[in-house]
């Protein structure tokens, strides 16, 4: 597959956003996808969020593997940043809360010292379709931030009031200029991060069932009906096998490999085939 990059215009200008906010806020919620922690951070945050107080949220964790999330958890605790995991669609939102409320804990005790009960505000940050509209509606409670499963769907700034004394800012989906790491941008492109339009969606969803047959054999051949001995196959004629197997066909008995493209890249990331971490703990 040829190299993957996309910065369109409206990332930058989130940029510019994000780095006039900043003096607005108290806290940031960093949000990550938990199938891909490390993939799904946007490197150029460290410096940007210097000097604040940071929660780190695993998101989308009812869609990753239960035992690779808890690694990762330890390894951020091991490193210095303790994470927590959420599931926008349906988690337990006390967690969240105790996480924000101890990240802004000493502003809150300085403020009240002076008489005064602060909102405290802070900004929710992440790379396009971590879900970060999902995250605060999950907060508020209902429906507040345009959430989509798309990328570059929140194209601007939205403060949120969850509650009496906290304000949440809705931030759009930012990438760094460039991807480097090709490994890692086909795992974006895999969970939907980078829009479908600008690659082969073809070749995309066939490496990512060769992917997935690596990452759990049983449940990917069940779900598409492959048979035992492909598992060493070139993505293409997975690809096929796949259509074969789900009657993906067109006249003549001709593999429909855009249908099948389309429906394996839409279960996976709806966690249809079940729980994949595409980035598993090594350290």
């Amino acid at each position: 597959m040829p190299d993957i990059n996309w910065y369109p215009g409206h990332m930058a200008k989130s940029r510019r956003l994000l780095l006039g906010q900043l003096k607005a806020v108290d806290a940031v919620v960093e949000l990550c996808d938990a199938r891909a922690p490390i993939a799904t951070r946007n490197p150029d945050l460290n410096a940007m969020l210097a000097g604040k107080n940071r929660v780190l949220v695993l998101n989308k964790a009812d869609l990753a593997s239960d035992n690779e999330t808890q690694r990762w958890l330890a390894y951020f605790k091991a490193n210095g940043q303790p994470a927590l995991k959420f599931n926008s669609n349906g988690g337990n939102t006390k967690q969240v809360l105790s996480a924000i409320e101890q990240a802004t804990k000493q502003v809150v005790d300085r403020m009240k010292a002076r008489g005064v009960n602060k909102t405290v505000r802070l900004m929710v940050v992440g790379i396009p379709n971590v879900g970060k509209s999902s995250f605060i509606n999950r907060l508020y409670g209902s429906a507040i931030a345009k959430a989509s499963d798309r990328p570059g769907v929140t194209r601007s700034n939205q403060w949120v009031k969850v509650s009496t004394y906290l304000e949440l800012l809705d931030t759009p989906g930012m990438l760094w200029p460039k991807l480097e790491n090709q490994r890692y941008a086909q795992i974006l492109a895999y969970l939907g991060s980078i829009r479908d339009q600008i690659m082969d969606s073809e070749t995309l969803a066939a490496e990512l069932l060769e992917l997935l047959l690596e990452l759990n054999p049983e449940a990917t051949k069940a779900r598409y009906k492959l048979p035992d001995d492909l598992d060493e196959q070139e993505p293409e004629l997975l690809l096929e096998a796949a259509c074969k197997g789900r009657g993906w066909l067109l006249s003549g008995g001709r593999y429909d490999t855009d249908r099948a493209a389309g429906v394996i890249l839409d279960e996976f990331r709806g966690g249809k085939i079940g729980k994949y971490t595409l980035e598993p703990c090594k350290k």
